[in-house]
């Protein structure tokens, strides 16, 4: 801890004057900008939290400031790093449509963040140093925190330049306008002052905001999910009413059931035509045979979702019940009540080729040697049919293993694969769904078309690694492990998913 502020300096009634005098100080001495950063971070780490309630309070509040001075820096250096990069991709040749492209993605990976996520980082940085200084400085002194903040530039995006200078400086957060004031009140004085500046651009950011209705799907704790829907205001507000309608008119009858399950289930039957839900989409659901067959409690893997209960996993392949965390099921039913084939399966060293059996024969393979893979479709006489898929995995280390390609182009099976190995983007911190099976290292730079050497990503991350100046290999080890190089030098490493089934060592106290 520096001599000029001792422990507990942060919780003093001065606020961050501390902070700011001790490290104006190191860089009066020569410190680089590194090491200050450095020496903030353990200067926070080593923080004294007292006893005294108002103490505490303050703490917490000054903390707070620190938080909004540290976001306003993170925007000032994002645009220094965004010119600075502009600049060296300008001097190698780049040509100037394509200067930037990277930058928010080197952003989101120093920042942890998803790609997208580094997007609107970028952007926000951008509006607040360039265009919005007022929103900038409130930001940094803590009178906005770094979400209000992007409240008004998200609220102003649809302005010029100058007329979005111009609501910043009518709004004047840096002089306390919005002391005391909530999310929906900032929201509210953007938009009006927006309008009142260029009622046109308003109009029009609303009739371009229906082109981007669109379903998304999230997971949600203990096997349930979000389905969001981003719909024009008329046809969301319709959708409702009918499924309000509906519910009230079963609740009138009698059913048992609350108001929002009926409207749930009334969504799903109408969507996919099935109260079950199935409507001919594959859902790839893997788990070990020890617990398809055995009963086991190791949990299964769905494919767009995550982790889900052995017990809802058993259920999912039983078309007469439903799937459900608390339900114990009989682990051996689904074969009898459910059409099952088994499919190819995919081979490592030392392992046969595994061909067409019965299902039965499929539950003989080695537990210890062996995942299962599920797809349910639509069956006119079924409510759906089942497929048994074998993948190998290496003993002790649960690695799958597989036969390589010649082709430049992966196979069918070598791209379920990789779907069910990664499950979601390979690049750090995105978990964007699969959208591209792509060559680490290039095909054209004789980069083989072999498992070891390919990677589930989403588009965008697949286009930014073929970015002059990135780079990607994999690394020799027990699990597949891939390295992103950025043109800066920075190395951030992607190791797959653990295999389900996978031995984890017990930890000898």
């Amino acid at each position: 801890m520096p001599q000029d502020m001792p422990a507990g300096v942060v919780g003093a009634p001065s606020g961050r004057s501390g902070l700011r005098r001790s490290h104006a100080g190191k860089r009066r001495d020569g410190a680089t900008p590194r090491s200050a950063v450095r020496s903030l971070i353990q200067d926070v780490a080593s923080l004294t939290v007292g006893d005294d309630r108002a103490g505490l309070i303050d703490q917490l509040r000054q903390l707070e400031d620190l938080k909004g001075a540290i976001a306003g820096a993170q925007a000032r250096i994002a645009v220094a790093f965004d010119v600075a990069e502009r600049r060296s991709q300008a001097e190698a040749g780049v040509p100037r449509e394509e200067q930037g492209r990277g930058v928010a993605a080197q952003i989101a990976l120093a920042r942890g963040e998803s790609p997208s996520r580094g997007n609107r980082l970028l952007g926000l940085a951008k509006a607040l140093v360039t265009e919005m200084p007022h929103t900038l400085a409130a930001l940094e002194s803590g009178q906005l925190n770094e979400w209000r903040a992007t409240v008004l530039v998200r609220e102003t995006a649809c302005l010029t330049a100058a007329d979005r200078c111009g609501v910043d400086d009518e709004l004047a957060a840096d002089a306390g306008t919005f002391v005391g004031a909530g999310d929906r009140a900032i929201t509210a004085a953007a938009r009006a002052a927006a309008y009142r500046r260029d009622p046109s651009s308003v109009a029009r950011r609303a009739r371009h905001a229906a082109t981007e209705r669109c379903v998304s799907l999230r997971p949600a704790p203990d096997t349930m999910t979000y389905l969001t829907a981003l719909l024009p205001v008329a046809q969301g507000v319709s959708v409702y009413a009918a499924l309000t309608k509906k519910a009230d008119a079963l609740r009138s009858t009698g059913d048992q059931r609350s108001r929002g399950q009926i409207m749930a289930d009334e969504l799903v039957e109408r969507t996919t035509g099935s109260r079950a839900g199935f409507c001919g989409v594959d859902l790839q659901l893997v788990m070990t045979d020890r617990t398809l067959l055995q009963g086991d409690n190791e949990p299964a893997h769905l494919t767009g979702y995550g982790i889900v209960p052995a017990d809802w996993a058993r259920a999912a392949l039983d078309p007469k019940q439903t799937p459900t965390a608390d339900r114990a099921v009989d682990p051996g039913r689904f074969l009898s009540s459910a059409h099952v084939r088994a499919g190819k399966g995919v081979t490592g060293a030392g392992e046969g080729v595994a061909g067409h059996e019965s299902a039965a024969q499929c539950g003989r393979t080695p537990a210890s040697e062996r995942s299962v893979q599920r797809g349910a479709v639509p069956d006119p006489e079924l409510e759906h049919r089942v497929w048994i898929r074998r993948l190998y995995t290496a003993p002790g280390t649960g690695e799958l293993l597989a036969a390589d390609s010649r082709s430049r182009f992966f196979t069918t099976g070598q791209r379920r694969f990789i779907q069910v190995r990664d499950r979601s983007c390979r690049t750090p911190y995105c978990d964007a769904p699969i959208r591209h099976y792509d060559h680490i290292v290039p095909w054209q730079d004789d980069g083989p078309t072999s498992l070891q050497n390919g990677a589930g990503l989403c588009e965008a991350c697949n286009h930014t690694k073929e970015i002059r100046g990135w780079r990607a290999s994999t690394r020799a080890g027990p699990t597949h492990t891939m390295d992103l190089r950025t043109p800066t030098g920075h190395i951030y490493s992607s190791t797959a998913p653990p295999s389900l089934g996978r031995v984890v060592p017990h930890k000898v106290v």
